[in-house]
C-alpha cells in the first residue's frame, strides 16, 4: 500500500527552469512532475533502465501464466493436462530463465 502523503512543499521556478524540468522528464520517461521531483529530491538522481529482454521476459511470463491458468482449470473440472502444453510450457519457461540470467548479467554490470 502506498504511503499517504500528507504533508505539501511549495515554490516557484522561472520559465526556462520548468522548461530544463519538463525536458529531463521527457528523456527520463516520466509524466509526473510531483513524481519525478520527489525522486531527484531524495535520490539525487534516476536511472532509466533500457532492458530489451525485461519486455520480452514479462511477455514470456504472461503466456506462461496463460497457459497454466488454463491448464489448472481444465484438471480441476476433471479433464487432463495435455503432454504437448505442458511440453511448450516448458520451453517457455526455460527461455524466460534465460532471459532473467542476461538481464541479471545486465544489472551487475551497472555502477
Amino acid at each position: 500500500m502506498a504511503k499517504e502523503k500528507t504533508s505539501g512543499i511549495y515554490f516557484k521556478v522561472s520559465e526556462e527552469d520548468r522548461k530544463l524540468i519538463e525536458q529531463r522528464m521527457e528523456l527520463a520517461g516520466i509524466r509526473n512532475m510531483s513524481g519525478y521531483i520527489r525522486k531527484m529530491c531524495i535520490d539525487g538522481y534516476f536511472i532509466t533502465l533500457q532492458i530489451p529482454e525485461l519486455t520480452e521476459c514479462a511477455k514470456l511470463l504472461r503466456y506462461t501464466s496463460n497457459n497454466v491458468n488454463q491448464i489448472a482449470r481444465r484438471v480441476n473440472s476433471g479433464g487432463g493436462a495435455y503432454p504437448d502444453e505442458v511440453d511448450e510450457i516448458t520451453a517457455k519457461l526455460t527461455e524466460t530463465s534465460r532471459l532473467f540470467g542476461n538481464i541479471l548479467e545486465q544489472l551487475s554490470k551497472i555502477k
